[in-house]
């Protein structure tokens, strides 16, 4: 266990923050169909699932502003073409460090969780934050910085 300020801090793994309620939605869903799953479940992104056995793909908040922006019709336009196109994956047990950085190095805000290849969930930025500041992470970090 890493030691902080001599206080002894667990490391917090990816599935102990993921979001286990993993909203789905098929590549021909129309985006209407995309936004209101993700309304009514309150979450940011949803799982895209391919019958035909492509891996798993996301569709975000930010996949559907930009069809907004760009003036698209969200009741004839189709999940598979806003797809976010270079997806990164997050293995359960990776830590909630390795994770951050990972998200932060692809600018992402939320990544697909995955125990071998079967989808458990998804982490977002948001719930990695709620993690760290529930777990006192923060008050760890404001003792070592006063003691520094």
């Amino acid at each position: 266990m890493p030691i902080v300020a001599n206080l002894e801090v667990d490391v917090m793994l990816v599935r102990d923050g993921m979001n286990r309620n993993v909203v789905t939605v098929g590549p021909r869903h129309r985006l209407r169909e995309a936004a209101r799953r993700m309304t009514r479940a309150d979450v940011g992104a949803a799982v895209v699932l391919d019958p035909d056995g492509m891996g798993p793909g996301i569709f975000t908040e930010r996949d559907l502003l930009r069809a907004c922006g760009a003036g698209d019709d969200l009741d004839v336009e189709l999940v598979e073409d806003h797809l976010t196109q270079r997806l990164k994956y997050a293995a359960a047990d990776w830590s909630l460090e390795r994770a951050a950085e990972e998200m932060v190095r692809a600018k992402f805000r939320h990544v697909v969780v995955l125990d071998g290849s079967e989808v458990v969930g998804i982490l977002s930025m948001r719930d990695i934050v709620r993690c760290w500041t529930e777990c006192g992470a923060t008050a760890a970090l404001d003792t070592t910085a006063a003691q520094a």
